[in-house]
This record gives structure tokens, sequence and C-alpha cells, in this order.
């Protein structure tokens, strides 16, 4: 028997912001993002340790670039449409700027770097790498237009001294 779910992901949680929120709209604070972002990963990992965190938000990520990709990007064809209108998007709501440094889908593998990104920039640093959840959105959305499993992993970041986040996605498989 399933178990039964209160928030199984749907765009309708995102509610009807204009009805909602007349005055105050669509936008809120990063400090009050990070402050959402940071408060669940303390009680997360303090509940199920930091590895079990990780895993968490990677997939809450992969949930998310799936998502995107669904509401976003169906019906795109071409890979370079594809990151043109990526890049667009992300830069609107405000995610990251987005660049591809590498894309060799033959040998499966694909580099991007994240600037001013919405995790990390600004933050102290740290000694290791924070944007789990962008890992898992990039494999989410990576999946979705190529069809083929990404496994991505965060090799530079903000709060490891780099001014960019890069990321490298490998084709599982």
């Amino acid at each position: 028997m399933g178990i039964n779910r209160k928030y199984e992901f749907s765009w309708d949680l995102i509610g009807d912001i204009q009805l909602g929120r007349p005055n105050l709209g669509d936008t809120t604070s990063l400090e009050i993002y990070r402050l959402m972002q940071f408060t669940f990963r303390d009680i997360i990992e303090k509940k199920f340790g930091t590895e079990m965190t990780d895993e968490i938000f990677y997939e809450s990520g992969y949930l998310g670039g799936k998502e995107l990709y669904k509401q976003f990007f169906v019906g795109i064809t071409d890979m370079n449409e594809f990151v043109k209108q990526l890049q667009a998007k992300l830069k609107e709501l405000g995610i990251a700027i987005l660049r591809m440094e590498k894309i060799d889908l033959q040998n499966g593998e694909i580099i991007l770097t994240a600037s001013e990104d919405l995790d990390c920039s600004g933050l102290p640093e740290l000694d290791y790498e924070v944007c789990t959840y962008d890992e898992g959105m990039y494999a989410g959305l990576l999946e979705s237009f190529t069809g083929k499993k990404f496994i991505v992993k965060e090799v530079d970041c903000w709060c490891t001294g780099d001014r960019t986040c890069r990321f490298v996605a490998n084709v599982v498989g």
C-alpha cells in the first residue's frame, strides 16, 4: 500500500501569487531564501546526518530540474536553443548566470558554470561545496533534455574560494 502524501510536487503548490500577494508580488529577498535553505539543511542534518542531507538536497534539485524542464523547455530539440533558453530563464528567475564551458554528448560530458549562484555567491569560504541542490537540478534538466541519466558534481564553488560555481556532468552507464 502506498504512502499517503500531503506534498507531492505539483505546480498547483506554487499557487496564484497575484491573488495571494497583490502587494508583495512574486519576489522575496535572497536572505530569506537562504534562511529557509540553510535552516532546512541544519535540521535535516541534525536528524539524518550530512550524507543523507546532501542526498535529499540532490534529489530535491533533481525533481526541481525535471519540473522546470516540463514547465519551460518541453519541445526544444536543438541543444543550442535549449542552452540559450535555459540561460535566459535561469537569469530571469534570479537563479544564476549560466555558461557552458564544454558540451560533449558523444563522450557524455558537460561542464557548466553558474555565476552569481542563488545558493552560495557571497557566502564565506567554508572549504566545501554547498550547491548540492544545483547539482541535482542540472542533472534533472540535462536528463530531461537528452534522455540520458547524468550525475552532476560541483567541482568549484564560491565557498571553496572560487568566484563561480563549476559543475561536471557525466552520463551514467
